[in-house]
């Protein structure tokens, strides 16, 4: 003989309940995650690509390929 104990298979609000709001909230972090983790990554990407710049810029002016002008105005273009 089985015994039920009272419960019969009703669980209230279903999934409204505590469970419902947990994994809405699981969700929503895991995706918040995500974004953070590629803004991140493009953020580095544009600081590292500004001194990528910077340092080629560099690097032509040191060869004689453009003037000190130049070297200034495209400095300044680039943001530094």
């Amino acid at each position: 003989m089985m015994y039920n104990y009272g419960y019969d298979g009703f669980v209230p609000f279903g999934m409204f309940g505590f469970g419902g709001v947990f994994m809405i909230l699981f969700w929503v972090l895991v995706l918040y995650g995500i974004i953070w983790f590629f803004r991140k990554e493009s953020v580095s990407n544009s600081t590292h690509t500004k001194g990528n710049a910077l340092e080629i810029l560099k690097e032509r002016y040191v060869k004689g390929e453009i003037t000190k002008h130049q070297f200034e105005e495209m400095k300044k273009d680039i943001g530094h």
